[in-house]
């Protein structure tokens, strides 16, 4: 099992694309920094208004009637994701801070306050036959209360002023229309482009992953710029994936341990556990951008997503693989999302 998983991540572009955009950011910075001549602001940014006006189209609505019921569940997946993770940070600020840089132990606070991310939550529980319908409406909770949550947590903790970003107010107004809007706006048109956008989700799988990868591009460039790697070396990586590991261990038993405590049955444990501990790529390199700006440490600030959402995909493809195979877990309606559909194409939605 491990090694068919080692061979399915090689073999996706975009985990190589994402090493290639941190080499060649490291090789030609000037390119894609910002004022470059790749023009990186204004790429990224219609790069990210798109993503989201996709993500409106993709996501339909009667999925999330379906999941809105089950209140102690929804109740454990957001109180994991934006209250657990956050308080998480200070015992491990106190026990790794002084191996780390200022930047990335920002990054480390940063990966805390991130919502939940959407398609690989929902696939796992599918793969699990957990609760689909719950699944979903967390995951889409999870990253419309991180507009607000997210900068609200940083700025809270550590004050994104005094980091070199932008203000509170001004981080969750740019975070608003570049991300709520489309979202909306996907909604409003999907009546008239939800088919369509439906026909042609591979489409958009890979244009939302050629985005990501741009953006990381664009990003290290500026890092690199500041002096990244000339100021940090191997130690820096591998203490990240070690505190990744960590916080998403601690988030994996805690979210099983308390969906057990308040009596849950296996479905909705499943969802707890796959929501309650994913946090989003695909939203956090964006925010990133427009939460701390200019900051010459955005690169290691966003390093830690970059190790965990691997290790996420790796570590909960096992979980499901192994979830799926309990005896006590029956097929029940709550682990599909559409009748007659299976349930892993059946919730193939944006992230």
């Amino acid at each position: 099992m491990v090694g068919k998983i080692l061979e399915k991540m090689a073999k996706d572009w975009f985990w190589a694309g994402m090493v290639l955009a941190v080499a060649l950011a490291t090789v030609f910075p000037e390119f894609g920094s910002i004022g470059g001549a790749m023009h990186a602001e204004q790429v990224s940014n219609w790069g990210i208004f798109m993503i989201f006006l996709l993500h409106g189209l993709a996501l339909s609505t009667e999925h999330l009637r379906r999941g809105m019921s089950r209140w102690e569940l929804h109740l454990l997946v957001q109180a994991m994701t934006f209250m657990v993770f956050p308080i998480l940070y200070f015992p491990f600020r106190a026990l790794f801070g002084g191996l780390m840089p200022p930047g990335l132990l920002l990054g480390f606070l940063y990966l805390c306050a991130l919502p939940s991310t959407v398609s690989s939550s929902v696939a796992m529980t599918a793969i699990a036959r957990g609760n689909v319908p719950a699944a979903i409406f967390n995951a889409t909770l999870s990253s419309l209360l991180g507009i607000v949550l997210t900068p609200s947590i940083v700025e809270l903790i550590e004050g994104v002023q005094g980091t070199g970003g932008l203000s509170f107010g001004h981080a969750v107004v740019n975070i608003s229309l570049m991300l709520l809007l489309p979202f909306v706006l996907g909604q409003v048109l999907r009546p008239f482009f939800g088919k369509l956008a439906s026909r042609h989700k591979k489409f958009i799988n890979t244009f939302d992953k050629l985005v990501i990868v741009v953006l990381v591009y664009g990003t290290f460039c500026d890092s690199v710029k500041s002096g990244l790697w000339t100021h940090t070396g191997l130690e820096v990586l591998v203490v990240t994936l070690g505190g990744a590991a960590l916080l998403l261990a601690l988030a994996l038993f805690l979210s099983s341990w308390v969906g057990k405590r308040m009596g849950m049955p296996v479905e909705d444990r499943i969802t707890a556990v796959f929501c309650g501990s994913k946090k989003t790529l695909a939203s956090g390199v964006p925010m990133a951008r427009l939460i701390f700006g200019a900051n010459p440490a955005l690169g290691l600030i966003v390093l830690p997503i970059m190790f965990y959402h691997p290790l996420q995909l790796f570590v909960c493809s096992l979980l499901a693989s192994r979830y799926a195979r309990r005896d006590e877990i029956p097929a029940s309606p709550v682990g599909a999302a559409m009748p007659g559909v299976p349930a892993v194409e059946a919730v193939r939605v944006r992230s």
